[in-house]
C-alpha cells in the first residue's frame, strides 16, 4: 500500500455526510494567522493549532502534532487524549504513519487500519484506541521536515480526496505559521537572555563602583579584585556583585538596568 495519496481514491465522506467547507477552512486559516498575533508562547500556540485543525474537517477527528526532538520525535500538542495516546504507540514501537511522514516528508494515508499491514506493532494498539483511518501530513520549516500533523478518525476511509485537499492546504498554512512561531519564540528567548545579561552587567557595574570608592583603585583593578573573589569562592561573578551591593545599600540591587 503506497504512502502517497491517490487522487482517484474512493475513500472519504459517505453519501449524505458533511463535506469539508471551503469557507470554514479559509476562516480557520485566518484564525491561524490571528493566533500568531495573540498567543504568548509557542506551547499555547501549538495547543490552539491542534484544536483548530479538527475544526477544518467534518466528523469526529483527533489531531496530534509531532515534532522532531534530537534523534526522536514527540507529541507537543493534541486535540484530545486519543491522538496523544496513538502517537505514543508509534514512538514506542518506532513505526507508524506519523513517523513515516516525518521520515519521508510525504503525506501518509491509512484508509482502513483493520486491513493495513504496514506497521504490525502499531496496528493492534491503535485499533484498540478506536482508530480506523488516519492522515499524516509533514510540517516543514526552511524546507526541512520538522514534524507531522496527524489526523485520526474512528471510521474507515474518513479522508477522501476532498478531505485530503483541505488538510494539505491547512498543513501548508500550519507549517508557515509554525515556522514564524518558532522564530518568534527564539527571538523572545534571545531577548530574555539579553535582558538578563544587561541586568547582570548593571549589578556588576554597581559593585565595581563600590570597590573603586572603597579601595581608591581603577576600574580594571576593581574588576580584577571582584573576579579574584569569585574564583576563590567558586561563586558566580554576578552573585558576588549582588552581595557587595546589598551589603552597602542595605537591599538587593534591581534586576533591571537603569536605562531600560
Amino acid at each position: 500500500m503506497s504512502d502517497h495519496i491517490s487522487p482517484g481514491s474512493a475513500s472519504g465522506s459517505a453519501p449524505g455526510a458533511p463535506t469539508p467547507d471551503v469557507t470554514e477552512a479559509s476562516s480557520a486559516v485566518a484564525e491561524l494567522q490571528q493566533l500568531l498575533l495573540t498567543t504568548e508562547d509557542i506551547t499555547a500556540f501549538l495547543d490552539q493549532l491542534a484544536a483548530l485543525t479538527v475544526k477544518v474537517l467534518p466528523g469526529e477527528v483527533s489531531c496530534g502534532i509531532t515534532l522532531r526532538r534530537d534523534r526522536g520525535a514527540t507529541t507537543v500538542a493534541s486535540s484530545d487524549s486519543r491522538a496523544g495516546q496513538v502517537d505514543e504507540v508509534q514512538y514506542g514501537h518506532d513505526e507508524g504513519p506519523c513517523l513515516r511522514s516525518v521520515a519521508t516528508g510525504q503525506v501518509v494515508l491509512v484508509e482502513d487500519l483493520a486491513d493495513d499491514g504496514r506497521w504490525g506493532g502499531y496496528r493492534v494498539p491503535a485499533l484498540g484506541h478506536g482508530v480506523r483511518s488516519s492522515l499524516s501530513l509533514p510540517l516543514r520549516a526552511d524546507s526541512a521536515v520538522i514534524g507531522a500533523l496527524n489526523l485520526y478518525a474512528g471510521v474507515p476511509r474518513a479522508f477522501g480526496p476532498a478531505e485530503q485537499l483541505v488538510a494539505r492546504r491547512f498543513a501548508d498554512e500550519a507549517s508557515r505559521a509554525l515556522e514564524l512561531a518558532v522564530r518568534m519564540s527564539e527571538r523572545s528567548e534571545m531577548s530574555a537572555h539579553l535582558r538578563a545579561a544587561l541586568a547582570s552587567r548593571a549589578v556588576i557595574d554597581q559593585a565595581l563602583g563600590i570597590i573603586m570608592g572603597q579601595h581608591r583603585c581603577t576600574a580594571d583593578e576593581a574588576f580584577d579584585l571582584l573576579r579574584g573573589i569569585s574564583q576563590n569562592r567558586n561563586v558566580k561573578l554576578r552573585d558576588v556583585a549582588v552581595e557587595i551591593v546589598t551589603a552597602v545599600g542595605g537591599q538587593p540591587p534591581t534586576d533591571r538596568p537603569r536605562f531600560s
